[in-house]
């Protein structure tokens, strides 16, 4: 016999149904979401298991930004529904109001959410969303973080280019030297005037280069004359709206820098929780500690999915068929849901793959030319795909990557 547990999960409370095998409603209350509330309702589940005599329980809740986690966890973990073989599952909260509208009539009450979650799970094929262990949880919290600031960091690049061109609008089409490098950013941060560049001794601006950029300049010289003629043939602003643009030059810089530097200490505190999850994944070339740990947080467990095909439904790297008679678009969208971190890590992967790998690296040439227009984007979504059906056998099988070998006919 089992027993279903749906519960709808808020900020202040959680709605709970408990459900038999043959659909009948054993219970429905309300509790706080809080640890009283979680405990209270664990000792009603276990109460109910007893009287009916339960061999196993499932327990469902929409995957729900926070809010779903730590009563997830706090169930999963409990030791007394462990006796019943207890299983967790957060759900994508899509399923749940695709499967709500199957029910026409249905009527409106406060624990009619956490029926339905109740009822989806006795239908099952929910493998996927079981709860994570701990240590992929900690680590997923590091990659999501990560995720966040690289988004944050492209776009405060992006502010920060707007600006400079406001500054010196000829500085990215004549000076051949990152605008991000630290020299540049520096010269920026010193709020000369374009007059006052293009007035400098060439020498002087080509030391200054050399200093802030740690000698890294192969010909300092060649890059200093390049920044004054980008300043002498750039048009001129008034001196109120240079200064306000010297100041937003100035805070974006000290933007990219911060979150730069949070990057790379997230980077270090993730590479340090990765060396105790033993994977294979970073035996296949282009793979580090951060592409790898991003990967395995949002899949943990391989065991959660039933093959290769679940995990890239799972990230989102399936396309919607269109098909009709005789007739198959040869052009079709990905779907639109998926975990996005998932599929992030998974493409960037793929993209750093095709560059070290040769076979990958073939793959995706050979997808780019099989288009006229989205080559790079559709070649590493598809390489990505590829990538998938790798990760899927090593992690399922415990075995690191070894390339193919050319047959030689």
């Amino acid at each position: 016999m089992k027993l279903f547990v749906g519960i709808d999960v808020s900020s202040q409370d959680m709605k709970a149904c408990t459900m038999s095998f043959d659909g009948e409603t054993l219970a429905s209350l309300t509790v706080d979401n809080n640890l009283i509330g979680a405990s209270y309702l664990r000792d009603q589940i276990v109460d109910i298991a007893q009287k009916h005599v339960i061999q196993e329980i499932v327990i469902g809740m929409e995957a729900t930004s926070v809010y779903s986690w730590h009563p997830a966890m706090f169930f999963h973990e409990d030791e007394s529904l462990k006796r019943f073989q207890t299983k967790v599952l957060t759900i994508n909260p899509k399923l749940i109001k695709k499967f709500k509208e199957s029910y026409v009539d249905l009527d409106k009450t406060d624990h009619i959410d956490a029926w339905i979650i109740a009822d989806r799970l006795r239908f099952g094929r929910l493998r996927q969303s079981v709860v994570m262990q701990n240590q992929f949880i900690a680590l997923q919290r590091l990659t999501r973080m990560r995720y966040h600031l690289v988004h944050n960091l492209t776009r405060e690049k992006q502010y920060f280019l707007e600006h400079l061109f406001y500054k010196c609008s000829s500085f990215t089409t004549e000076v051949e030297s990152s605008v991000f490098g630290n020299a540049i950013m520096e010269l920026l941060l010193e709020q000369y005037s374009l007059d006052e560049i293009s007035a400098m001794d060439i020498q002087d601006l080509a030391e200054f280069l050399r200093i802030k950029g740690k000698n890294r300049f192969t010909d300092a010289e060649y890059v200093a004359k390049s920044i004054q003629k980008a300043a002498r043939s750039s048009y001129r602003l008034s001196k109120c709206v240079e200064d306000s643009i010297d100041l937003l030059l100035g805070t974006s810089i000290e933007s990219i820098r911060s979150v730069t530097k949070q990057i790379k200490e997230l980077d270090k505190a993730i590479k340090k929780l990765l060396d105790g999850i033993p994977n294979t994944i970073q035996t296949i070339p282009g793979i580090g500690p951060v592409y790898s740990a991003g990967i395995l947080a949002e899949i943990g467990q391989i065991e959660r999915f039933d093959n290769q095909a679940s995990v890239a439904k799972y990230a989102g790297l399936t396309w919607n068929k269109h098909q009709s008679g005789l007739f198959e678009a040869e052009e079709t969208k990905m779907i639109r849901s998926g975990n996005r971190y998932l599929r992030y890590y998974l493409v960037e992967a793929a993209n750093s793959v095709q560059r070290n790998e040769p076979e990958y690296r073939a793959y995706y040439l050979k997808k780019y030319h099989e288009v006229p227009k989205h080559q790079h984007k559709r070649a590493l979504v598809l390489t990505a795909r590829k990538l998938v059906r790798l990760i899927d056998t090593l992690l399922r099988n415990d075995q690191i990557y070894t390339p193919r070998r050319k047959v030689n006919k």
